[in-house]
């Protein structure tokens, strides 16, 4: 059975606070917004029969490091059982801490991260914890085979550098194509930062970054994927900056097509 976890945590947000009260808007959607349990191709995505909730994280203490450390002892326990991990952050500096985790687990992993802005920052704002440096940190471990980065549209000369350096492959917005689904290895951790949507789609988030992808596009991408799936996170859904909930129900709606991928792509 998949794993939910709340990651709680916006501290290496490097422009507003808020992520850190996503996790529980989201779950509200379930039974506040104006939808119902199943995904679009059928399953009903019903807790304790599709998924188990094992509620929100809490922290001794918020320092960056001290962070990383919880999160990333937290999510190897996690992982000693069978099943896997749908995350649900917080900034996007969780990621670090949680795929690594998943990087000593399963072996030669491969991420496709969906986001408007690469994260690859060698250290921002001197914060090498930065929500705008984990897939740097993770490529330095060595332990990563790949990483895609789909709908990027903030690219800056270090961060092209830093994707030159890592050998990552980046599909960026001003030239957009699918072609990379067909390149997609697995095992496949899936990290998903609501901006790499329009902000038309989803202004609940802290960087609005306009040109984005539709809801529809997204959704579209995700029902395409055809390998395994070795865990995900969805992050960056910051509630005060939301709209009538409406970026907690694509929130919601993002979590059901995921949870539903991962079981058919075990």
């Amino acid at each position: 059975m998949i794993q939910l976890l709340g990651i709680p945590y916006d501290k290496n947000s490097s422009y507003l606070r808020g992520p850190a009260l996503a996790p529980p808007r989201i779950r509200q959607m379930a039974t506040d917004g104006s939808t119902n349990l199943f995904s679009e191709y059928g399953l009903e995505i019903k807790e304790n029969k599709m998924y188990h909730d094992l509620g929100d994280m809490t922290f001794e203490k918020t320092d960056p490091e001290s962070a990383f450390l919880q999160i990333r002892n937290k999510i190897s326990g996690i992982l000693t059982n069978p099943g896997r991990l749908l995350s649900l952050g917080g900034d996007h500096s969780i990621s670090y801490p949680v795929i690594d985790a998943h990087a000593d687990v399963f072996e030669n992993l491969n991420i496709l991260q969906f986001d408007a802005h690469s994260d690859l920052y060698d250290s921002f704002d001197n914060n090498p914890y930065s929500h705008a440096s984990p897939f740097a940190r993770l490529m330095e471990t060595g332990k990563i085979q790949s990483l895609t980065q789909v709908g990027v549209r903030a690219l800056t000369d270090h961060q092209r550098e830093q994707a030159k350096k890592f050998d990552v492959q980046i599909v960026e917005m001003n030239d957009f194509s699918t072609d990379f689904l067909k390149g997609l290895k697995g095992p496949l951790y899936i990290s998903l930062d609501m901006d790499v949507l329009d902000p038309a789609y989803a202004p609940g988030v802290s960087h609005h970054e306009p040109g984005g992808l539709p809801t529809r596009e997204l959704i579209r991408l995700l029902q395409q994927i055809a390998v395994p799936i070795a865990g995900a996170d969805i992050v960056e859904y910051n509630p005060t900056r939301d709209v009538n909930n409406m970026t907690a129900m694509v929130g919601y709606k993002l979590f059901k097509e995921m949870v539903y991928l991962m079981h058919q792509h075990s």
